[in-house]
């Protein structure tokens, strides 16, 4: 176990490990605030539309497809908000490393499943407004820019960063 009081040079930072533990998890906390919102909106909108008088004239297609977003929007917001559920069980036992490490692992699944969802249901409202190829392009299109925007940028940035990092620094730090 880690010194909880010893100094931890992360960035331009000097913070102990648990200040650092704790700066990670309330920035969690801030995101999953956003994302929840969202996704909790998305599942209750989902949940109204069987009781819409149009959804009878559905073809099997798009029944199936609404009753896979269902699934994928509750599953979305059950991984987006376990980090809260997990922070209530194991409040005050003194695992913020592991609290974190998991919020981490649950937001990025929830996320990742928010991402489908969300391009699923852009297909399922073309496919029902204007046909099956517009609905397919839409969804494929969609899920497409949330790939870019959610993991193929920052992983970008990342590598930009560290490239800058260790061009600077001197050959004897690296």
């Amino acid at each position: 176990m880690r010194d909880p009081h010893a100094t931890d040079r992360d960035g331009d930072r000097d913070e102990t490990f648990v200040e650092k533990m704790d700066r990670n998890w309330d920035e969690l906390l801030q995101e999953l605030r956003v994302t929840q919102t969202g996704a909790q909106i998305l599942t209750g909108f989902l949940l109204t539309i069987p009781f819409q008088q149009r959804f009878g004239d559905l073809d099997a297609y798009q029944q199936d497809l609404y009753l896979v977003l269902v699934v994928l929007a509750v599953l979305a917001t059950a991984l987006i908000v376990a980090p809260v559920s997990l922070h209530r069980v194991l409040f005050r036992r003194r695992m913020k490393a592991e609290l974190v490490d998991a919020g981490n692992v649950l937001a990025r699944c929830g996320l990742a499943v928010l991402a489908v969802t969300l391009a699923g249901c852009a297909s399922f409202v073309f496919d029902v407004v204007l046909d099956r190829t517009a609905g397919l392009v839409v969804g494929s299109l969609g899920l497409v820019v949330l790939a870019v925007c959610w993991w193929v940028l920052p992983q970008r940035l990342e590598r930009h960063s560290r490239a800058r990092t260790s061009d600077t620094e001197p050959a004897r730090d690296r």
